[in-house]
């Protein structure tokens, strides 16, 4: 990110323009939820136009104007696994073998509820994993106990990163850089 702002900055004067450009970040809501970025490196941006958008929302909006405008790239973006592409790809396979979801631990979908529940519904563990008894009622309740126990552990590891996250547009009720609108502790003893 520090070469990204220098090329910003040396942009326009190579050009013998005045001013500076804007860098932007690329990290989503449930990325920023679950703490699924580096500190001061991809987290830092001068804005971050899809830091307010879930996973979810913004792959059905690729796919919705991949062909609005005419442009399949965006449908192919949208259909991609994501992956940080932190380890390099198998030769044996056409795919990445990290995934974002693999490190996480979880899905964005899941992340999608944590969210809601977390923000929205005010839930803590105990009243999130009661809800996800119902809402996801098929699923052992061992299994949805671990699931709540995984999104609060490193919701708790990571908050302290939520506080310097790049602005974004707010588009779920659900937002992450909750050091703007949510006075809790951003450590936690997890």
């Amino acid at each position: 990110m520090v070469v990204s702002f220098l090329m910003a900055q040396l942009g326009p004067w190579t050009r013998g323009e005045t001013g500076f450009l804007l860098v932007l970040g690329s990290a989503n809501i449930s990325e920023g939820l679950r703490g699924y970025f580096t500190k001061y490196d991809c987290s830092a941006a001068d804005i971050n136009p899809i830091g307010g958008i879930n996973k979810s929302d913004l792959r059905e909006f690729l796919k919705y104007m991949a062909g609005e405008i005419e442009l399949p790239v965006l449908a192919e973006i949208a259909n991609a696994v994501p992956t940080a592409e932190l380890r390099p790809t198998d030769p044996q396979q056409e795919s990445h073998t990290q995934t974002d979801e693999d490190d996480m631990g979880m899905s964005y979908e899941e992340l999608d509820t944590f969210g809601r529940l977390r923000k929205i519904d005010k839930c803590g563990p105990l009243a999130m994993f009661e809800r996800l008894l119902v809402m996801w009622h098929k699923l052992d309740a061992r299994i949805t106990a671990t699931k709540v126990k995984r999104f609060f552990r490193f919701y708790a590891i990571n908050r302290h990163k939520a506080t310097i996250l790049t602005p974004s547009y707010h588009a779920e009720a659900y937002g992450c850089d909750d050091n703007r609108f949510d006075h809790r502790q951003i450590l936690y003893d997890v």
